[in-house]
């Protein structure tokens, strides 16, 4: 049976437009819609703050698919860019990785970034539901 270890709680209000705010406190500022999309801009939005988190997961799996292989993980990068995309009346997201690890060359960079999408949560929640790609740098 699985473990309940943390839950983050965010309360939105106004929307694209409005303001976050977790319960903790740590999270307290403005969201925007970006000009691209008819909005002001100036602000974080939801596809930066989805980017944000799974950048920083992504590499938290790089390093746990990696320990036994004792890969140097030091100065290693994980870009993450999620696009909101439309179609017809339909809106979706997509999403490119792309991940650098100075210590190893691409072809390995890229074993261990596909190990890594096996293994990290935002991947697995986002599997079969955005399309994805996956990129060594």
């Amino acid at each position: 049976m699985s473990e309940k270890l943390y839950t983050a709680e965010v309360t939105a209000i106004g929307g694209r437009d409005g303001v976050i705010k977790s319960s903790d406190g740590v999270l307290d500022f403005a969201v925007r819609k970006p000009e691209s999309m008819g909005g002001k801009g100036g602000a974080t939005n939801p596809e930066q703050l989805f980017a944000a988190a799974w950048s920083s997961c992504f590499l938290g799996a790089m390093g746990a698919v990696s320990e036994k292989d004792n890969v140097d993980l030091k100065d290693t990068q994980v870009t993450v860019r999620i696009s909101f995309n439309s179609e017809g009346n339909s809106a979706f997201l997509s999403a490119e990785l792309e991940a650098y690890v100075p210590s190893l060359d691409k072809a390995q960079t890229q074993a261990l970034i596909e190990k890594a999408h096996r293994v990290c949560p935002y991947s697995k929640a986002t599997k079969g539901n955005i399309d994805t790609s996956l990129k060594a740098v």
